[in-house]
């Protein structure tokens, strides 16, 4: 009787756009599309209709090499919500054909979001200003380098009034369920959810990683809380001395617990700098000496030769690597 309430509450058919960039993901895609198949199939009407845009009209390749015929957006198409697809790097991305059909939907009062790399093409069109938002992991630090004064949250997905962002991968699944649930009721988007095996739901907030204990495999208090402020300090590194007092611990006994992961202070730290500047170098548009200084290095030489000691190549010719 419950659902059968929802049904007939329902109203009409909500229609919901996807833009397509070259190399989205399918399993981004599918997450989002597929509970909006599941909820017609077990509503037994169309409660939602897909349609699949792009920015110029044309067919759009997956990151796996599918292509997917998509049509263009017109003013004349009702959108309830739209969301834009991306993956691969910012350098890959139409974003002077997608931010202002982005505004433009905005404009006409549909709902906006981004999947995946999705959310840093609405942050290019301005839509994220004062807004609540999540970013795939991947893609955070180059968001945060092209827009400074914009920070994402880790999480699975955000929903801030009509901006609606998600990090991607499995995450929609949680989305798709959470918006199902507004308009239909936990009950009913419960049932879609089981119709793929997605028992547990994920929350909005829980974080797109595993924690640090897990990433690191430790377990020391103070060795986790060093963890994370290294993290949190790629830009400007604090010194080993300024990571005992965070933790409150002596720099020997810091140093001591790094020594039982098998690594030290100093090698960590390089080692989670020289990681976060491999993804700016694929993902962001800045040059090699800005990479170091986003990294904390005040030489771009010397930031080139530490790179190409850890990674076996110079930035310049992982770049080239990206960009062929």
């Amino acid at each position: 009787m419950y659902v059968r309430a929802m049904l007939e509450s329902a109203g009409s058919t909500e229609t919901y756009g996807f833009i397509l960039l070259p190399g989205f993901s399918l399993m981004s895609f599918a997450s989002a599309t597929e509970p909006l198949r599941a909820a017609n199939l077990i509503a037994g009407r169309q409660l939602y209709r897909t349609v699949l845009l792009s920015p110029d009209g044309g067919r759009v390749m997956s990151s796996g090499g599918l292509s997917v015929e998509c049509g263009r957006y017109d003013d004349g198409t009702s959108l309830h919500t739209v969301f834009v697809c991306a993956g691969g790097k910012p350098s890959d991305w139409p974003i002077a054909l997608t931010t202002p059909l982005l505004r433009r939907c905005a404009r006409l009062g549909v709902k906006v979001g981004g999947i995946s790399g999705g959310p840093y093409l609405l942050a290019a069109a301005g839509l994220l200003d004062e807004r609540d938002f999540t970013i795939h992991w991947e893609h955070a630090p180059a968001l945060m380098e092209a827009f400074p004064h914009l920070k994402p949250r880790q999480t699975r997905f955000v929903m801030d009034g009509n901006r609606i962002t998600c990090g991607g991968g499995v995450a929609p699944l949680d989305m798709m369920h959470a918006l199902l649930a507004s308009r239909m009721g936990s009950g009913f988007a419960r049932r879609v959810s089981d119709w793929y095996l997605h028992r547990e739901i994920g929350a909005p907030a829980d974080p797109q990683t595993a924690s640090v204990a897990d990433r690191y495999g430790v377990t020391h208090p103070a060795l986790l809380r060093g963890l994370a402020r290294m993290e949190a300090t790629i830009e400007r590194p604090l010194s080993r001395s300024a990571i005992a007092r965070h933790v409150g611990v002596s720099p020997r006994h810091l140093d001591r617990l790094f020594h039982e992961t098998g690594t030290s202070f100093v090698e960590t730290y390089h080692r989670l700098r020289l990681a976060r500047a491999r993804v700016l170098l694929q993902q962001s548009s800045l040059s090699i000496f800005e990479v170091a200084l986003a990294v904390g290095f005040s030489s771009a030489g010397h930031f080139s030769r530490t790179f190409k000691r850890h990674f076996g190549r110079s930035p310049g010719d992982l770049r080239s690597r990206t960009c062929a």
